[in-house]
């Protein structure tokens, strides 16, 4: 699933780490999640959408890839 985490976390001069400590999990989870290369759980996705202030839509974009 492609996401824009990458661009919510520079619009709010986040690094991978401090968002990772923010939300409870490593930076390595943001990295994966940043790179398509995991999904995030239902529980984290939440999290990361409360946690910018906007719905998940916004962050996470939900389609075939070409």
């Amino acid at each position: 699933m492609k996401n824009r985490i990458k661009v919510f976390r520079a619009m709010h001069d986040l690094t991978q780490e401090a968002l990772a400590h923010d939300l409870g999990v490593t930076r390595q989870t943001i990295l994966a999640i940043e790179k398509g290369k995991y999904d995030p759980s239902l529980d984290l996705t939440f999290k990361i959408a409360r946690y910018f202030g906007v719905s998940i839509d916004e962050i996470f974009i939900y389609g075939e890839t070409a």
